[in-house]
């Protein structure tokens, strides 16, 4: 039967929520959030060693920024009202992307300077409506990983294919991968921004990103954003449905509106190309995601708990605590409640069990149970919180620890 993550999610203290804060805004608790930090950290550091910058911007912005952007006349029925403050209107951002233009705009920019890769792990806000709310997949409060860059036309291409291979490392180091690529496409019946002329631009470049990747792909008319055409990357829940978790978009539209330029090699002013790229969407889409693939049993790097100390019995309690504080810098816990085989079992999905008995803390020894059932030789305890550090580090996608050894 497959896993839902709504259910085992809130068995495993990874989120939950409650009337009193609202439909689709879960919070999460300190197992969830522990795992959450990992990715966002992950991605972070990826995307730093990629060429980008990153920045923070306010979660809220002025009505008439949105009326520039084309959200507020495209997009205000998924935006939350204005509250009004003294004479202005603020609203709640349902895309970070007019910030981050600004946050372009405030320097003045050369051709030196492109592409400019900026990344934010950002709020934004959609007022879904309450029929469409569930679990971690479809939420109001949302944790984007989000960037733009901003490029040359003759960059863009190089550009969009380089998201497209960071994409793949993402999802390789996540345990995750793509089942299908989308090319969403304008359609009848919608408003778009941009003339003909710069559509067939924005489409030309990512066919040929897609071209250049060898990966097959299914348009989809109607698909597109406002500003602009879309890669979509699709990756499938356990029951088969398909999800966009990561996207790369091409913007001629809002540079136009926000008379975006740089100085060109000749001297003159260009308009830049703006590339929006989420590499693994929202956290929340993300980890309603990772908790049906993984069944909750991440991997060891981003396991709520990497490791659990189990003392045989009260005699063992100063050595299980010892030990634990030895390995701090990993996220242990010790239980003590409960026969040792009932404990083993509440742990089923923690990657790494440490069970010390008598004998071992006589000889300041650990025996290691792994996740998928295997028994290690008892080894000092130094030696198996140093393999479990390295296993963490790597940050490889063995479900059972196979990276510790008994001899490391």
């Amino acid at each position: 039967m497959p896993v839902d993550h709504r259910k085992l999610g809130r068995e495993l203290d990874l989120f939950d929520s409650d009337p009193l804060i609202g439909a689709g805004l879960p919070f999460w608790l300190p197992g969830g959030a522990a795992a959450r930090h990992e990715v966002e950290s992950f991605l972070y550091d990826l995307e730093r060693r990629a060429g980008y910058r990153h920045v923070y911007s306010p979660a809220l912005g002025r009505r008439k920024m949105y009326e520039l952007s084309g959200h507020w006349s495209n997009f205000a029925d998924d935006m939350f009202p204005p509250m009004r403050v003294g004479d202005d209107e603020l609203v709640l951002r349902p895309s970070l992307c007019p910030h981050h233009a600004l946050i372009f705009s405030a320097r003045g920019r050369s051709y030196r300077d492109l592409p400019l890769r900026i990344a934010e792990l950002g709020p934004m806000y959609r007022a879904e409506r309450s029929g469409v709310l569930g679990g971690l997949s479809r939420v109001r409060s949302i944790l984007l990983n989000d960037a733009h860059i901003f490029c040359a036309e003759d960059q863009a291409g190089a550009e969009v294919a380089g998201v497209l291979g960071l994409m793949r490392q993402a999802h390789a180091v996540l345990g995750m991968g793509a089942v299908s690529y989308r090319l969403s496409l304008r359609g009848p019946g919608k408003r778009y921004g941009g003339d003909d002329a710069v559509w067939a631009r924005a489409e030309a470049l990512l066919r040929g990103a897609l071209a250049d990747a060898k990966v097959a792909y299914v348009e989809a008319a109607g698909e597109a954003a406002f500003y602009g055409p879309k890669i979509d990357v699709q990756v499938a829940d356990p029951s088969g449905r398909e999800w966009t978790l990561a996207t790369v978009q091409v913007d001629y539209h809002q540079p136009e509106r926000f008379k975006l330029g740089y100085v060109n090699a000749s001297g003159g002013r260009d308009r830049p190309v703006m590339v929006h790229r989420s590499l693994a969407g929202s956290m929340e889409r993300l980890f309603g995601h990772l908790i049906e693939v993984h069944e909750g049993a991440f991997p060891v790097w981003y396991a709520p708990v990497q490791l659990a100390v189990l003392p045989v019995g009260a005699d063992q309690d100063a050595a299980a605590r010892e030990f634990a504080a030895e390995a701090a810098d990993l996220r242990v816990e010790v239980l003590h409640d409960g026969s040792v085989g009932a404990r083993i079992r509440k742990c089923r999905r923690v990657p790494y069990i440490a069970v010390i008995g008598a004998r071992e803390a006589a000889e300041r020894q650990v025996a290691l149970r792994l996740r998928d059932g295997r028994r290690l030789d008892p080894m000092p305890g130094a030696a198996a919180i140093a393999s479990i550090r390295a296993a963490a580090r790597s940050r490889g996608q063995d479900q059972a620890g196979a990276e510790v050894r008994a001899n490391p």
